[in-house]
């Protein structure tokens, strides 16, 4: 209840602060600079060496690229049939495709499965969402934000001088391994960080009447994160004949709201910021619905 209290209390503080004109105009832009080079390395370092390896954590690393896979699919293709720019439809590709699988996961898998899941949802989370957010969010938010033809070149140079990917890259060397507590408790806190500056920058972000233009973005990315991905998974445990905890916890992160980190990206990179935070904002708020259904569903 502490976690759920914390997401629409700062969703709220930053509405607030808005709609009194008490900060900055430029103000998310710093949150979210923030978070991009100093919390999500931070998180990436914490939680990455913490990960061991086993046959049964297969099969939530392997729904997390194969809903995130066909999501992206759906979000490229549905974004040429009906038109896109090419700023909105990156914001889509990043905020309909990457899910908020670690901060609404655990609370939400905790409330429904109870502590004894939280290992799943940190397999889905680490070896799915947060590589993901760090190799493909980072090249498609340089794609996307470009304005000229990209250079394959320059675009790798910025992959791999991304905060998040550079930390990711470093984390894989201690796998297994344990930190100094004094170094743990630094990036604990520096992590934690991330959760509250991001909420806080999409409600500052946030509005509750959208052009009409959105609308039909808006709709698109809450239908594929909310609806497709969690039948994807579905559909992947009915196939392969999965039915273990580790399957339902799968679909149950499949289902998740979008990703927070991958709005600060989208508007890192210019890539629709209202709409990416309006996404994320009201994901988040009807994720508590869609979960419950999806629970329902496969219990």
């Amino acid at each position: 209840m502490e976690n759920f209290a914390l997401i629409f209390s700062a969703i709220f503080i930053g509405y607030l602060i808005a709609k009194a004109d008490a900060f900055p105009k430029n103000t998310p832009l710093i949150l979210n600079q923030f978070i991009l080079y100093i919390s999500a390395p931070a998180m990436v370092l914490l939680q990455i060496p913490k990960l061991t390896f086993s046959f049964e954590v297969i099969i939530p690393v392997f729904i997390a690229w194969v809903v995130m896979s066909i999501s992206a699919l759906a979000v490229f293709y549905l974004s040429k049939l009906f038109k896109f720019t090419k700023e909105v439809t990156g914001a889509l590709m990043l905020v309909a495709v990457l899910g908020n699988t670690s901060y609404l996961g655990i609370p939400i898998i905790q409330a429904y499965f109870g502590e004894g899941a939280l290992g799943y949802v940190l397999m889905y989370d680490q070896l799915g969402s947060f590589i993901a957010l760090s190799t493909y969010g980072t090249f498609i938010s340089v794609y996307y934000s470009s304005a000229k033809e990209v250079d394959i070149k320059a675009l790798s140079l910025k992959i791999v001088k991304f905060p998040p990917f550079l930390a990711l890259i470093l984390a894989l060397f201690f796998i297994g391994t344990s930190f100094n507590p004094v170094v743990e408790s630094v990036l604990a806190s520096l992590a934690g960080t991330i959760i509250p500056l991001a909420l806080v920058a999409v409600g500052l972000q946030l509005k509750f009447r959208l052009p009409s233009e959105d609308l039909k973005p808006f709709a698109l990315a809450l239908g594929i994160k909310l609806i497709l991905a969690p039948l994807i998974a579905i559909v992947l445990c009915y196939i392969f004949s999965w039915n273990s905890k580790a399957a339902q916890i799968s679909v149950m992160e499949a289902s998740m709201a979008p990703m927070i980190t991958a709005a600060a990206v989208a508007s890192m990179a210019g890539l629709a910021p209202r709409l990416s935070s309006a996404i994320v904002g009201y994901g988040i708020l009807l994720s508590f619905f869609s979960t419950w259904v999806v629970y329902n569903f496969i219990i």
